[in-house]
């Protein structure tokens, strides 16, 4: 089992979480014609980057969702930050 941060609630069962998406993925323009191999490489294309990595996750117990940074080859946390602005 690992231990993963909230921003809220401190540290938790990795159960209790959600991933999300990769941070800083850009979603297309919905307001313009998007074609379909576009939309496809939105939703199934992840980097898979070795390393330190930043996703966004969500704590199904408080429902935040937040920033985690982890390395991907070693699993280790080093460190979340919240997404929502009146965060303490």
């Amino acid at each position: 089992m690992q231990l993963f941060p909230c921003p809220f609630c401190g540290w938790r069962d990795e159960r209790e979480f959600l991933f999300i998406a990769e941070a800083g993925k850009e979603r297309p323009d919905t307001t313009q014609k998007i074609s379909d191999e576009d939309w496809a490489r939105y939703l199934h294309s992840i980097r898979n980057d070795k390393g330190a990595v930043r996703e966004v996750w969500m704590h199904l117990t408080c429902g935040e969702l937040f920033i985690l940074e982890r390395d991907s080859v070693t699993m280790e946390v080093i460190g979340s930050i919240a997404l929502r602005k009146d965060a303490a």
